[in-house]
């Protein structure tokens, strides 16, 4: 063994306990890019997988994102591209002539490669598509045509279909005799002269099922059909709902169009439940990837919005500013009521959101889930006001101080809890998305009631002379 075998380094260790990347192997790639060692780079990240390879590029700073761009080479493929997050995908792609990007979308699913192209802009889309193949081009153009985050944007059009009066014999010799045939499907769809599905099999019983046998004898002709205009967040319910491995796809006129599968939905319902949360909070994409611009415009509204609804709390404080004056320990105790009233607000109105997002909460059961929450409102408001004003009238020695901050409280709690589920099911029913302007309504209804109800009580109860 020579002496450079015996003193050449062990490659740092690639992924952590977590599976996510250590910091030690990306400092040992990126090393490698900064001192123009290509070589060394593709010998690291060789045995990545397509996602692995695509955290590598969103760990990495965005100005030194284009340098191993260029010393990965092929193997920045469109398997690593679909994997990418959207902005690190963006900022890559806008280094890509137009030919490069076709030949990327050329080698995924038609889902993987709209969800490439349609972030592009107007102009450039145009040039890629007529880069692609006129087959490819078709087919990206009419997904394109789908509103966005709709069935018809999430689907791929590759699919097996085969007619009813096929044995399960004539499906094989199809299968094994056209190489051009997607290799990533579960089940085969069946349909009619017109194109429409009238049921499916799966592949397992199409493989240890007779030759002989007619398919029309085979398959399940109770299906779960995703219209193409549906809305991804109602998709994915269905597939959580009836445990869907895949699902057909049909058009306005009920003719098979394309399939979803579960790999895209495990995507979709992350996604949208990451953004449920984010625009509760109002700091939208919530993306440690998106432009410091983007994010500052999407936090900026939210706490616009948030300053108006203090000042209408804080105005409601000037309206007692004389009693205030009175008894100073007032102005000590006002944050309490409003501060946990709030949290109790924000308690029910995430669950009600949850509820409404996944269907749980509905038309039929809406006044049921409100007496629900009124019914822990109570019991939740009656603990704290215990607590809250037996410590009031101890630490003050003032049991009225503690009797006033204790109704107030109870008061308060039964006002979130009501503010709570109530805000979201009316701005849902009015078409408002509960998720984005619940918390502006429901912090100003528990501000400005908890002020108003304790200040209120301690003047009508005589606790200030």
């Amino acid at each position: 063994m020579s002496g450079s075998d015996v003193n050449t380094p062990e490659p740092p260790r690639q992924l952590d306990e977590d599976d996510r990347l250590t910091p030690e192997f990306v400092s040992a790639v990126l090393a490698a890019v900064d001192r123009g060692d290509a070589g060394a780079a593709r010998a690291l990240t060789e045995p990545l997988h397509p996602a692995d390879l695509a955290d590598l590029f969103e760990l990495t700073p965005a100005d030194s994102r284009a340098a191993l761009a260029t010393a990965l080479g092929d193997q920045l493929d469109g398997d690593v591209f679909a994997e990418m997050n959207d902005y690190v995908r963006e900022g890559l792609i806008d280094d890509l002539d137009p030919a490069q990007v076709a030949d990327i979308a050329a080698e995924l699913d038609t889902d993987d490669a709209v969800a490439i192209i349609e972030d592009l802009d107007a102009d450039e889309q145009r040039e890629v598509l007529r880069a692609l193949d006129p087959d490819d081009r078709a087919a990206i153009e009419e997904a394109l045509s789908y509103p966005e985050e709709s069935a018809g944007r999430l689907m791929q059009r590759e699919l097996i279909a085969v007619p009813e009066h096929w044995t399960v014999g004539d499906v094989l010799d199809y299968l094994r005799g056209n190489d051009t045939l997607t290799t990533d499907f579960w089940e085969v769809f069946v349909v009619d002269p017109q194109h429409k599905p009238i049921g499916a099999c799966h592949l397992s019983w199409i493989m240890r099922t007779p030759r002989i046998v007619s398919v029309g004898d085979v398959m399940r002709r109770e299906q779960t059909l995703i219209p193409v205009d549906m809305d991804q967040e109602e998709v994915a319910l269905r597939f959580q709902k009836y445990a869907l491995i895949s699902a057909a796809v049909v058009d306005a006129g009920g003719r098979l169009v394309g399939m979803i599968t579960v790999d895209d939905i495990v995507h979709i319902i992350s996604q949208e439940a990451g953004e449920d949360i984010l625009r509760l909070s109002g700091a939208g994409d919530g993306d440690i990837n998106e432009p410091v611009l983007d994010s500052y415009r999407a936090r900026v509204r939210w706490l616009i919005s948030n300053l108006f609804t203090a000042m209408l709390a804080s105005s409601i404080i000037a309206l007692f500013e004389g009693t205030i004056a009175k008894f100073v320990a007032l102005a000590t105790l006002m944050p309490i009521v409003a501060g946990v009233g709030g949290n109790a607000g924000t308690q029910t109105m995430a669950v009600t959101v949850r509820a409404l997002a996944t269907n749980q909460l509905t038309r039929s059961n809406t006044v049921r889930s409100i007496l629900r929450e009124l019914r822990v409102a109570v019991l939740n408001g009656a603990t704290i006001a215990l607590i809250i004003g037996l410590g009031v009238g101890l630490v003050f020695q003032n049991p009225h101080l503690g009797g006033v901050i204790a109704a107030a409280m109870l008061a308060n709690i039964v006002v979130a809890g009501l503010a709570g589920v109530a805000v979201p099911i009316v701005l849902e029913r009015t078409g408002a998305d509960p998720a984005v302007a619940s918390s502006i309504f429901v912090t100003m209804t528990t501000d400005s009631m908890g002020f108003f109800i304790f200040l209120g009580l301690a003047a009508a109860s005589g606790l200030v002379g």
